[in-house]
């Protein structure tokens, strides 16, 4: 069988790690995003192709666990393979390594998306005559994703504005991004004692550059929290996470 993996090794910056030393959870999902970008331009359904047709990979779905976070370290190695198709849906995979070490595995889902009326293609009609994009076939190591309940009691809050520097080249906010408004209503000793364990995202509808978002935080135990993004003005979701800690 063909092997359509990529991996790549990442020098880790001074700006990519927090105060303890732990690699920031933003720059972890910037890398995934930066190697898919790459691994699927290589492979034939990268943005050169599908935007010329009006397309752009939205991604929907995210679960990452992790056996040792990653803490002062200056490389990181990450390897992603396309998953392939399934219906509507493209699926991905990545594995993480410090020192030569597997330290974090993630899954993830994908959708083609209409740039201009944001309905949903068929990624097998698209990509028909595109001999990388295969059938997704289960695997017994794939990452199974968890179900994500909604806030149903408020122990932390924050709004957010979305600026200029949070909107990526599909004109609404980074998939990064939300993570860091997520985790930022933490008080700091929970966020200063604690590194991720496992992460689940759902995301459920974009937002745009000046539009407002509230972000309600409940703490299910001394180690899950759940956090639910919802647009400030219509109420609407707009990405559900789900963080397990150690």
């Amino acid at each position: 069988m063909k092997d359509l993996s990529l991996t790549e090794k990442f020098l880790i910056r001074y700006s990519d790690c927090d105060c303890n030393g732990n690699l920031k959870p933003f720059s972890l999902l910037n890398f995934f995003q930066d190697m898919a970008a790459e691994s699927a331009e290589r492979l034939g359904f990268g943005y050169s192709t599908i935007y010329p047709q009006n397309l752009m990979w939205i991604l929907l779905k995210y679960r990452i666990e992790f056996t040792d976070y990653p803490q002062h370290i200056s490389t990181l190695t990450i390897k992603t393979e396309p998953r392939g198709y399934n219906r509507m849906f493209a699926y991905r995979n990545f594995e993480v390594y410090a020192d030569d070490k597997l330290c974090g595995r993630a899954s993830s889902v994908w959708a083609l998306v209409n740039s201009q009326t944001l309905e949903i293609a068929h990624v097998g009609q698209v990509l028909a005559n595109n001999e990388n994009m295969i059938k997704f076939e289960p695997h017994e190591t794939d990452l199974k994703f968890g179900k994500i309940p909604v806030v149903s009691r408020v122990d932390y809050q924050h709004v957010f504005e979305v600026r200029y520097n949070d909107i990526d080249v599909n004109k609404h906010a980074n998939n990064g991004n939300y993570i860091i408004w997520a985790i930022e209503p933490l008080p700091y000793e929970w966020k200063h004692e604690k590194k991720l364990k496992n992460i689940d995202i759902i995301f459920k509808k974009e937002i745009k550059c000046g539009e407002q978002l509230c972000v309600k935080v409940q703490q299910i135990d001394a180690c899950t929290t759940l956090h639910t993004l919802c647009h400030a003005q219509t109420n609407e979701d707009l990405c559900l996470i789900k963080c397990e800690w150690a």
